[in-house]
């Protein structure tokens, strides 16, 4: 596995991707810049199980989805390759901002 950020300039979001051998996305992570708000921190085998029980909608509302083309056919990124103990650290921090918004009742 390997692990990269990339930084989206025109909505200032950072991207944080685990890629699998072929270059496929198992995980991702959105960011806003600046303050670092998790946008989504998607897991592939979370939202195939989800669209497997027909919770998908459900799933995709709170933590997104994760890109479907490998690395090897994006364009216009300029990917920083990260360790995976950076990556854990990032997505374990994003999955705890989204479920602690989601646990709080709409105001």
């Amino acid at each position: 596995m390997r692990w990269v950020r990339c930084f989206w300039d025109e909505e200032a979001i950072s991207f944080y991707f685990e890629l699998d051998t072929d270059g496929f996305v198992i995980r991702q992570v959105e960011l806003q810049e600046p303050g670092g708000e998790a946008l989504a921190a998607a897991s592939l085998v979370e939202w195939k199980e989800a669209q497997k029980n027909d919770r998908l909608a459900g799933y995709e509302s709170v933590y997104g989805l994760t890109a479907e083309p490998p690395i090897s056919e994006w364009e216009g990124h300029d990917p920083q390759w990260l360790s995976a103990k950076e990556f854990e650290s990032v997505w374990s921090t994003a999955r705890r901002q989204i479920h602690d918004r989601h646990r709080q009742p709409p105001s």
